[in-house]
């Protein structure tokens, strides 16, 4: 990376930064479509399995303790939870339902599984998909059937990799690696593979400045 390189990253980051951890407001939990906001600025939307750490990802992301509830209890996110960033508005953070393992009836799982889908199809705003994979265990089949929804609904994402604070080095970067292999064979995922780590600050920065340019591409 070359010095303009670097001072250009380095400006995109700050800008992200004093936005995400700016005004960031909850708006409103959407059982089904028709309660969704009017689609009037960007939308990145956060998926992932249950427990991979997607509150925990937000609040790191924009600064806080409790924006998004944090719960050892999975499936504990059923709706769709919109929150709005900046003042004035400059995009929302979408939580979406977690899934994999939900500890909840197969008529409500199911039920999320269609709020997603037809919220990934339909939405025009949606400008990207933070995929979120606990490096730990690295892409499972139910992330694989997240891709594809993704994949054909053409709705652009990113994979990220959260608790990488717990795993060695080595492991790691192996997963890192054949994350990214994998991620090549989608043809709507970033090749680029974030890593982080909610509680130790890993990544986010650069994570922020990713969000800050798919919102505003």
């Amino acid at each position: 990376m070359t010095e303009e390189e670097a001072a250009a990253a380095a400006e995109q980051e700050e800008r992200a930064r004093k936005l995400l951890t700016g005004r960031v407001e909850f708006l409103l939990s959407a059982p089904q479509l028709k309660f969704l906001p009017e689609p009037e600025v960007p939308e990145i939307a956060f998926a992932g399995r249950s427990n991979v750490g997607k509150s925990s990802l937000l609040n790191a992301l924009t600064g806080r303790k409790s924006l998004a509830r944090a719960s050892v209890t999975p499936g504990r996110t059923q709706e769709l939870n919109f929150f709005d960033v900046g003042e004035p508005l400059a995009m929302r953070l979408v939580d979406m339902p977690g899934y994999g393992f939900a500890k909840a009836p197969v008529k409500v799982v199911e039920r999320w599984k269609m709020l997603v889908r037809d919220y990934l199809r339909g939405r025009q705003v949606l400008k990207r998909t933070l995929v979120l994979v606990d490096s730990r265990h690295g892409l499972k089949d139910v992330d694989r059937a997240m891709m594809k929804m993704l994949d054909e609904a053409a709705v652009g994402y990113r994979i990220v990799l959260t608790k990488a604070d717990k795993i060695k080095a080595s492991d790691l970067a192996a997963v890192t690696v054949a994350t990214e292999a994998e991620a090549k064979k989608h043809v709507a995922a970033f090749p680029q593979v974030h890593v982080t780590s909610s509680e130790k600050g890993m990544g986010i920065a650069t994570l922020r400045a990713a969000v800050l340019a798919d919102a505003e591409s």
